[in-house]
């Protein structure tokens, strides 16, 4: 996770009934030249480039000392944040109808494209949005669920859906979650109304027409293309779904998991059966055993937290990066401290747009932490490397990269690169590979058909295709569609599933993950190409490839400055994504789910 304050900066209302006091306001009554746009493009990036400095040490502070002081400041920068980007992004829209420089039109676009969503241009409306998603988040922050005296927050229920393998233990939690969501359904409904009010005053055919309006490429196309992009994984999806549905059919009995139809919702260790990681020892294949234990060997190496920093910066570092600075080491935190409450989850910073760079991890000594590690570097190189562009283009070249490049990293942290950094004695032989690229796939590829339906639905509830008399029966409709998944018991109008998941209420558009979850796969295939490898692309590390860091950091130069398809090419050499490359990754685990579901009923 990457943690920013830039112009991606969380759910941001519109309203202009804000006061328009800054000495960059364009009068409604002048004609407006290109010399005012460039002017009012130069005050607005040194209001932003304060703001971020400031809104970003206020967060951090908050994130490392937890205190009702420390977030009433946090809360206060962040208003001030909120309504500067607000005012911009109304001035910005006044120059919609002049003919600019390419460039000055970027910046323009990436003023407006900051806002999530868009209120309408009406106090009292503007108003009545803002307390509908305090309310929202409210709902979600403090659901539980509660049988007579005793009570289960969210993470309660998370960790028992990860290790309970008792079917009616597993639909109760399941049920209980989703009480919490049935109050939004009426705000949501609201919600819609308003913000798609507020997204045509800009200019936008809807609020989710105005979401896809971020990606280079008319609206309607880029849904286009993301269907394009699942029809290529969709083979090696189905082919997982027959193996775990078998699997969890021998399980739970095929009466409660019948080979014919979707997989129930509730048994696949994740609460919105996004990810089915936690049900590995349940399709596990035999003799999956890979010979080694990260977690052992970082112990049997002496490794502490520190020690699992620098080896991860070491991996940038063979690749041509320069080594980051000493603030890095000093002002992150790497342990989580005795003495107070602190965010312990992952995340990566810049907090001066220039090299305070850090990251915030209470780290564990175990093998997927040293991984993480390696992921949230990734996004600090990512952060150094685009910091000489102007605030506009501060970002990733589109809301996936950022988590691609992360996930991109830690794919390199194979067998072969734990032998070349000592850590292992021995690569084991490849055929020991399938519980690993199992136990990948069950994390990723799973993910991918719910990374793209969350945003499927929600578009389609903007632009009034589902209505809100249908809202949790679309739900369902896409969840089978498109991951074979179905409520393990009947789910009416009266209740509001989507709702159950943060990104939902808390409008966060979703397709960024789709997006990384297909990128970081191609990045990783061309990385490896460059680098020479001539083995299996899922044994493949570019540590110690100068060649791939070389071109990897031309990308992550480019930030946002230009559309994002040509920041892929100067990686890839192709405009287009192209999700062969999984398919590539995981062909070994193709060839057994081939083996394994021979006689099996696939599809549903």
């Amino acid at each position: 996770m990457t943690a920013k304050f830039k112009l991606s900066i969380g759910a941001l209302i519109v309203s202009s009934t804000l006061a328009l006091t800054a000495c960059n306001t364009v009068s409604q009554n002048k004609k407006v030249t290109e010399q005012d746009a460039e002017t009012f493009l130069a005050s607005s990036a040194e209001t932003l480039v304060d703001l971020n400095a400031r809104a970003s040490r206020a967060a951090w502070i908050y994130a490392n000392f937890i205190t009702e002081d420390t977030a009433s400041l946090s809360a206060d920068v962040n208003r001030e944040y909120t309504d500067v980007v607000v005012r911009l992004a109304n001035e910005a829209a006044k120059f919609d109808s002049l003919s600019l420089s390419e460039d000055n039109r970027r910046k323009m676009d990436k003023l407006k494209l900051a806002l999530t969503l868009p209120a309408p241009q009406n106090a009292e409306k503007s108003k009545e949005l803002a307390g509908i998603l305090a309310e929202l988040d409210g709902m979600y922050g403090k659901g539980k669920y509660c049988k007579g005296n005793e009570c289960m927050s969210l993470g309660d229920m998370t960790s028992k859906m990860a290790s309970s393998r008792d079917y009616e233990e597993l639909l109760d939690i399941w049920q209980g979650w989703r009480q919490v969501a049935k109050p939004m359904r009426p705000l949501y409904e609201k919600q819609v109304v308003l913000t798609n009010e507020g997204a045509k005053e800009l200019g936008y055919a809807d609020t989710g027409a105005m979401w896809r309006s971020k990606y280079d490429m008319p609206a309607d196309d880029f849904a286009d293309e993301l269907d394009r992009i699942w029809g290529q994984v969709k083979p090696l999806y189905d082919s997982l779904h027959c193996h775990v549905r078998a699997k969890l059919g021998e399980k739970y009995g095929e009466d409660k998991v019948p080979q014919d139809q979707p997989i129930p919702a509730h048994l696949l260790g994740n609460m919105w059966a996004q990810t089915w990681g936690n049900i590995y020892d349940v399709v596990a294949p035999e003799n999956a055993d890979p010979g080694y234990d990260v977690t052992q060997l970082l112990a049997k190496h002496n490794y502490d937290e520190l020690t699992m920093v620098k080896g991860a910066e070491k991996f940038f570092t063979s690749m041509g990066f320069a080594p980051l600075p000493e603030t890095f080491y000093s002002r992150s935190l790497f342990t989580k401290p005795q003495d107070r409450d602190v965010q312990c989850h992952a995340s990566a910073w810049n907090l001066d747009s220039k090299d305070d760079l850090r990251i915030k991890m209470c780290i564990q000594r175990t093998g997927e932490e040293f991984s993480v590690i390696h992921h949230e570097l990734g996004h600090n190189f990512y952060q150094r490397a685009y910091n000489t562009q102007p605030v506009y283009y501060q970002e990733s070249a589109n809301d996936g990269f950022h988590e691609a490049i992360g996930d991109t990293i830690a794919l390199s942290v194979t067998p072969g690169y734990l032998k070349e950094i000592g850590l292992l004695d021995e690569v084991p032989d490849e055929s020991k590979d399938i519980g690993l690229l199992m136990k990948m796939a069950l994390d990723k590829v799973a993910f991918i058909p719910f990374g793209l339906l969350v945003d499927q639905w929600r578009w389609k509830v903007f632009n009034g295709e589902i209505s809100p008399a249908e809202y949790n029966q679309a739900w369902w409709e896409l969840r089978e569609k498109y991951q074979g998944i179905q409520a393990p018991i009947t789910r009416t109008e009266n209740d509001f599933d989507p709702g159950a998941k943060y990104h939902v209420p808390g409008n966060v558009p979703y397709t960024r993950y789709f997006l990384a979850h297909i990128l970081q796969f191609e990045f990783h295939k061309a990385l490896c190409e460059i680098a020479g490898n001539k083995g299996s692309i899922h044994r493949c590390s570019v540590y110690n490839s100068k060649e791939a860091g070389e071109r990897l950091n031309t990308m992550l130069e480019m930030g946002s400055s230009r559309p994002w398809q040509e920041a892929l090419a100067t990686l890839t050499g192709k405009e287009q994504m192209d999700a062969t490359a999984i398919l590539d990754y995981f062909k070994p685990l193709q060839k057994y789910l081939d083996e394994q579901n021979k006689g099996r009923q696939c599809g549903w």
